[in-house]
């Protein structure tokens, strides 16, 4: 994999953001392979197809591309139109995204990959109306809020400028496919709960550090009254699938 973009495919355009759009969208095509299947090629999509940008001719994964010059992406990435947004993660065709990341010489410096069942409708935050002196007056767009994605849902391809091993990537990706067979509202329960780990130094962990994050998710689910079992529901489920590791006595280990 070679991290240095080719810069001579845009010299015939004019405007930074085309050019960008250009040179990242083919070193993906020329580099990158498919998270799910291992495929060593992905495809692109016509031009202003209201789609992804990319997809496995094998397995017909959907991939977006989101691309943004410094070598970190931060927690906020701009994106467009908030209930278009809304409407794809809801529908059974929303694709899974790439963060890329380049310096100003157009070295790849971060490439991670989200897995679409990552993405709920909480993740993606609504900005403000356009003022009534825009162009598009009250227009709505949308950041997407990775803060609120686990750590297990933020897989890098490529961190600090180091390829992560494709073994390792599949491994990762394949290891969150059951959140794929999940309701929106359950899967909801689940990231919020792999978000609360993350949140607990260390790799073992007790319910009694679990339920320091009672009240927050009290607010978030009022109408639930029994917070502290379905926490103890949630860690059993994520057990069940690997996730973590119960130890006894109120205890477990973080898998990873």
């Amino acid at each position: 994999m070679n991290l240095q973009m080719n810069l001579s495919l845009a010299n015939e355009y004019i405007n930074n953001s085309q050019k960008a759009r250009i040179i990242t969208e083919k070193w993906m095509k020329d580099n990158i392979y498919c998270p799910n299947c291992g495929c060593l090629e992905l495809v692109e999509f016509s031009n202003n197809m209201p789609v992804a940008d990319f997809y496995c001719e094998h397995c017909f994964e959907q991939y977006e591309l989101k691309s943004k010059k410094g070598e970190t992406t931060g927690n906020k990435i701009v994106d467009g139109a908030y209930a278009s947004m809304i409407e794809r993660i809801n529908s059974i065709n929303n694709p899974n995204f790439f963060f890329l990341n380049y310096t100003n010489q157009f070295t790849v410096s971060n490439l991670i990959i989200i897995p679409k069942h990552f993405f709920v409708p909480e993740v993606i935050e609504k900005r403000k109306p356009l003022s009534s002196s825009a162009r598009r007056t009250g227009w709505v767009g949308c950041n997407i809020d990775l803060s609120k994605i686990p750590v297990n849902g933020r897989i890098f391809l490529i961190k600090n400028f180091n390829i992560t091993p494709k073994e390792e990537v599949h491994k990762k990706w394949s290891s969150t496919l059951f959140l794929k067979s999940s309701s929106m509202a359950s899967r909801g329960w689940t990231l919020d709960i792999m978000n609360c780990l993350d949140r607990i130094v260390g790799d073992t962990f007790s319910l009694v550090n679990m339920y320091i994050f009672e009240n927050q998710l009290r607010i978030k689910y009022p109408n639930n009254n029994h917070i502290k079992d379905k926490i103890r529901q949630q860690l059993q489920f994520l057990r069940d699938k690997g996730m973590v590791e119960f130890l006894g006595n109120g205890r477990y280990r973080k898998m990873h």
